[in-house]
This record gives C-alpha cells, structure tokens and sequence, in this order.
C-alpha cells in the first residue's frame, strides 16, 4: 500500500496541471454519475478517491442547504490539490480528508451517498474496499462507481504501455494487479460489488471525450497523469524514450487530425447500487 500511496504522491502536481483537460473529457460522466447519485439537500456525501475534487464540487450545490461533501483521497497531496480548487472556487460545506478506500475511518452508516471515479480498481485491496462502501452507507443510501471499461475501447490511456510492451521496455503487469483496466470485465466488476453485499441498480457504458490541440499536449498529459508511464521514464534512456514517444504516436495515427489535434474516445463504465436488504 504504501508504494500506491507514493505513486499517486509524485503524480498530484500533474493531475493538477492537467485538471481542465480531465474535466472537459469526463464532463458528461461526471453529469451522469451526479444524475444517477441523486443527491438531495442536507444529504452526506462521500467522494472516494476524490482526485482534485471535481466530481463532488458538482455535487455540492444538490446538497444545500444544510449538506455536507466529505472529498478524500489516499494522498495528501492529492487532498490538497482539491483543497485548493474548493478555495479558488469559493466553496463552503466541504471537508476534506486522507482516507484509505479500504481502511475508512467514518463511523458505520455514517453517509447518505457515496461517488468513486477511477478509484476503486486502483486499491490494492478493493475488495475491502468496496465492503468499506457497504460499511459506511446509511439504509437507503447509495454508491456510484465508474471504471473504465476494456483497454481496447480506450486508447488515449493505452497507447504509452502498448507502446511500451511492443518495445520490450516493461513486462505485463501481474495479473488483477491495480491499474485502469483491472475491473474492465463486466463480471469481475459485479463480482467485485455484489460481494460486497451491495445490490446493483444500474450498469451503463458512457463514452467519454478525450482531446489535445496537439501530440505535445496528448504526451505532456498522459506524462503528468500516468503513474506508470512517470516511473518508466526515470529510467529509460533518451533514446528509448523518442521510440516510446513515436511508437505510441503511431498508435493513435487514426485519432489525428491534418492540423494535429487529437480527438480520442474512451468509454466508462458505470454502477449504481445499494445496501443489499438485510445486510451481508
């Protein structure tokens, strides 16, 4: 756990600087999973794995008056990143929190929702994760996961490990180890949550929008926001990082315009679901 929590520690400056393209390419999962939440005024509610914050800031205005968002994420720089967006926002009704998805501190039934973008196939526990979820729910109360559905319906965040397993530059990751695509089958993901002793609501694929005015700014985000790819790079050589670079360039030829701006679609996937009658 505590070399996960280092990684997403080195990556926080980057997934600040890239926080408005994150934003615009999820901006529709984001209304979607804040849609299916259905928060409601003087609710609690708890943004898991909360990155800079976006997803629960938009949350925040359906849950006033007299509500409150509890944004968390394992890194406390990651926690700060949020905490300043909140400030430049003007935000009040947040607080903010280190939290282990797998470990939570909150008392039993303790949050009347709960939103998790990308987070939970990254624990390397979530399992326990996810019956941390069930744990801190109130009766009645509900989760909204989104992962991201198969490597293959998601270039933009593929193309650099692709590229960098065709080159013989890293080996296959361990199987069901943490990353993007861990729950990328639609039965593990069910499996994932229904053990938990959560029963599903809903499953819906949402497409997302990925776009860059240019290959630079497609490789300056991918280079900002990827755990792996940043680890990669402190050890390859010049040379083997050009044919990194254009070899993955080459992978997303089909998402490039003559002008060189990129457009690129992914797909998420999204779960509603609740405390199962009676517990587990």
């Amino acid at each position: 756990m505590a070399e996960q929590v280092a990684a997403w520690r080195s990556v926080a400056a980057g997934w600040e600087r890239q926080r408005e393209m994150f934003a615009r390419a999820t901006a529709v999962l984001s209304e979607r999973m804040i849609a299916l939440l259905g928060p409601r005024p003087g609710q609690r509610i708890l943004d898991l794995a909360a990155g800079p914050g976006e997803l629960g800031f938009g949350v925040l205005p359906l849950i006033q008056p007299g509500g409150e968002l509890l944004s968390t994420d394992v890194a406390p720089e990651m926690v700060e990143v949020a905490r300043r967006r909140a400030a430049t926002l003007g935000l009040d009704g947040v607080r903010f929190a280190v939290e282990d998805a797998a470990a939570l501190t909150l008392p039993d039934a303790s949050v009347d929702g709960i939103i998790c973008r990308f987070g939970l196939m990254l624990v390397p526990d979530m399992e326990r994760a996810a019956a941390e979820i069930t744990r801190v729910l109130r009766p009645g109360g509900r989760v909204v996961l989104a992962v991201w559905a198969s490597s293959r319906v998601n270039p933009w965040i593929t193309a650099s490990g692709r590229a960098a397993l065709e080159l013989g530059l890293i080996d296959p990751p361990p199987q069901d180890a943490p990353g993007p695509f861990r729950l990328g089958d639609p039965e593990r993901l069910r499996s994932v949550v229904e053990g938990a002793g959560l029963e599903i609501e809903v499953v819906e694929e949402v497409v997302v929008a990925w776009a860059a005015e240019s290959a630079d700014a497609w490789w300056n985000a991918i280079r900002d926001t990827s755990r792996m790819l940043t680890t990669l790079l402190e050890r390859l050589t010049p040379a083997e990082v050009t044919a990194l670079r254009a070899r993955a360039e080459e992978l997303l030829q089909e998402f490039t315009a003559p002008d060189g701006s990129l457009s690129v679609p992914g797909i998420a996937r999204v779960v509603v679901a609740a405390p199962a009658p009676g517990g587990r």
